[in-house]
């Protein structure tokens, strides 16, 4: 057995660190292309000083910097358990696959980790057997489907869902085969050692490195005041890549909601257990199914009655409506009468005489439903927006009652503020924790962020990206645009589009700011230009990226999801073309009740929370173009008022240090 190096003291770590981003490195000796980087190295020491001394640690690393080698190599020699977090599975896969291997091999101290995904990922054995006794499928394709998962879950290792490369990313059933958290059962289950959930939390209970997502980590937290549902080991120290994210991310999971969706799946779960042969009573039985499709009738009626009064009153294409104290008032009779169904499910179930785990878990379930419905009907807590959101069901359908279409409605409570919740249960729970991403600072300070996360007392770290935007990119902005309020805004895109196009042969990202623009543009450029052109929505986002790398001259068009997290090295992309600037609509709610908290409390909405969230998401967009020293392309912001308007300023301070043009021509000789 190799002999386990001592855990190092602050000043031999931060020296470790140092050392192996030297250019006689480990780094340089082990990994190939590896090359040495000042800032690079810069950020490894402050990680390790962190790590070893504690507190917090927030870090701009601008691309090319190396950030994820920088966290890394001082988290593995502070030999202490390391909780990471990242934005993306794409960023965690990449960590668990190729580097960590790399610096085990380069590093030469032992460790070993654990690459966690969501609980919904994973097949729950339970849940599956249940469902194979009595299945509901929506399409006679699901039957081949399930004897291909049946075949599977007897191989796996991992009962990772990922490893399904033949079934389709959208199978319907499948949710009602994961491992979620609100139907888990916990040590009750007769399936728990062998559990897939169980042995992978195993796995990291053991594991130095534990890799996971913001979306598992903000889960996790949020159900760790039940019973049974977290996975995450306990861990002193934490690194959270991509942290620009991680308030949108902690406002989905620290909000509850009550959807179509939700109340579907207890019917069926409760349905599946009194039809699977439990031995209760003919009558209990009977009056469980009673009380189950009261349940179903009643939240139909109720949604229902939402999306009529929202057709009545927002005949536009929102797909997220504010709810307000009188639109609660308007459904509150249907919204009850859900209230008592679900109440008197769970009292049955409770009275019923030896009821499986299953059937009580579901009284559990039904019970949690009532309270939060009763929360949602009152929307009266001032620490929360309340908002209704459509999926797949556009308001902008005729008036009248609703068609039985597909998607989903959910009626739900999002906090306003979550710096509290994040200080709480994210940065007073560690020892250390590095905060870290290429787009963290707003106008060379922390300030915005630290505001957003509740950071306090933290050391702080500014490194300018590794590539020379001097001469690798050249940033368009057009001097005769219209103001993008405008109605003749679309049509002059357009126009700059098509002539941006020309002079890149393709090969660019146009992103916009909404799909309304996105389809107008599209209208207006189809069958101009000779490069074929890519659609957002037409596939998915991994086969779409995938089809822009293989494809010579590709125009992609999309909207937010590509802003970020998106990677294309080399000429395949020369050129980014954002329309708009990236402000979030005030009419979504949440955004909403954030400008109405930061006005009431003194500041100013726009100055202090519109504009430094619109430049992140700027950057974000503009960090899609230069990837690697080799890269060389166009950025163009199509929004005049980068020059016209006095906060312009802020974003041009911002953006990254690239010669300024307002000529085609000189994007032309760039090109050349």
């Amino acid at each position: 057995m190799p002999e386990v190096p001592a855990v190092p003291g602050v000043a031999g770590l931060i020296a470790a660190a140092e050392a192996a981003f030297d250019e006689g490195g480990a780094l340089v000796r082990a990994v190939a292309g590896f090359e040495p980087r000042p800032a690079q190295r810069e950020m490894a020491a402050a990680v390790a000083q962190t790590l070893a001394e504690g507190g917090t640690l927030l870090v701009e690393a601008g691309t090319g910097t190396g950030k994820t080698l920088a966290y890394l190599v001082p988290a593995i020699l502070s030999r202490k358990r390391v909780l990471l977090s990242t934005g993306t599975k794409n960023l965690q896969e990449q960590i668990f696959f190729k580097d960590l291997p790399a610096l085990r091999d380069a590093l030469g101290v032992p460790f070993t980790a654990t690459y966690m995904k969501g609980r919904g990922n994973y097949l729950c054995l339970h849940r599956f057997d249940s469902f194979r006794e009595r299945p509901m499928f929506r399409s006679l394709d699901e039957r081949v489907y399930l004897r291909a998962v049946e075949e599977w879950a007897c191989e796996t290792e991992t009962g990772d869902r990922a490893e399904l490369t033949d079934i389709p990313e959208d199978l319907a059933f499948w949710n009602d085969i994961s491992a979620t958290a609100e139907q888990c059962i916990g040590r009750e289950c007769p399936h728990f050692q062998e559990c897939f959930v169980t042995r992978m939390r195993q796995r990291a209970a053991e594991s130095d490195v534990v890799i996971v997502n913001h979306h598992l980590l903000c889960a996790d937290a949020a159900v760790r005041q039940s019973t049974f549902g977290e996975v995450i080991p306990e861990c002193h120290v934490a690194i959270v890549d991509e942290a620009h994210q991680l308030e949108d991310v902690a406002t989905q999971y620290f909000g509850f909601a009550v959807s179509t969706y939700r109340l579907d799946e207890l019917a069926r779960d409760t349905t599946r257990v009194v039809g699977g042969g439990v031995a209760f009573d003919a009558a209990t039985a009977r009056q469980l199914l009673d009380d189950t499709s009261r349940v179903s009738d009643a939240s139909r009626h109720f949604f229902s009655q939402i999306e009529w009064m929202l057709r009545q009153g927002a005949p536009g294409s929102e797909e997220r409506v504010r709810f307000t104290r009188k639109m609660a008032e308007q459904v509150w009779e249907p919204g009850l009468a859900l209230v008592d169904a679900l109440q008197a499910l769970e009292a049955t179930i409770r009275l019923a005489k030896d009821a499986p785990d299953d059937l009580l878990s579901a009284a559990g379930r039904a019970a949690e439903i009532r309270d939060q419905l009763g929360r949602l009907l009152r929307a009266d807590d001032p620490e929360f927006v309340f908002f209704v959101e459509l999926r797949g069901r556009p308001l902008r359908q005729a008036q009248g009652a609703p068609s039985a279409s597909r998607g989903g409605v959910f009626l739900r409570a999002a906090p306003i503020d979550v710096s509290a919740v994040v200080r709480e249960l994210l940065l007073d729970r560690m020892q250390a924790t590095v905060l870290t991403s290429a787009t963290l600072a707003v106008n060379g300070t922390f300030a915005y962020i630290r505001a957003r996360l509740g950071v306090k007392g933290a050391r702080e770290l500014l490194l300018p990206s590794e590539f020379d935007f001097a001469s690798q990119a050249v940033l368009y902005l057009p001097r005769t645009m219209p103001d993008p309020r405008s109605p003749g805004f679309l049509e002059a895109a357009s126009e700059q589009v098509v002539e941006l196009l020309r002079r890149s042969d393709g090969r660019a990202f146009v992103l916009f700011t909404s799909y309304a623009a996105l389809r107008d543009v599209r209208a207006r450029i189809e069958g101009r230009l000779p490069f074929p052109l890519l659609v957002q929505g037409s596939a998915p986002r991994s086969a779409l990226l995938q089809q822009f790398r293989e494809t010579a001259h590709a125009v992609l068009l999309a909207t937010s999801s590509f802003w970020q997290g998106v990677d294309v090295v080399g000429d395949a992309l020369s050129c980014v073309i954002i329309d708009k600037l990236p402000f979030t609509s005030p009419g979504d709610p949440i955004t909403a009740a954030r400008i109405e908290a930061v006005n009431a409390g003194g500041g100013n909405a726009f100055a202090d929370y519109q504009v430094p969230l619109a430049i992140l998401a700027l950057k974000q967009g503009l960090g899609r173009l230069i990837r690697s020293r080799k890269d060389r392309g166009v950025l163009a912001i199509l929004d005049p008022r980068l020059r016209t308007m006095g906060y312009g300023a802020r974003f041009l301070a911002s953006l990254p240090p690239a010669p300024v043009t307002h000529r085609l021509q000189d994007v032309e000789r760039f090109f050349a």
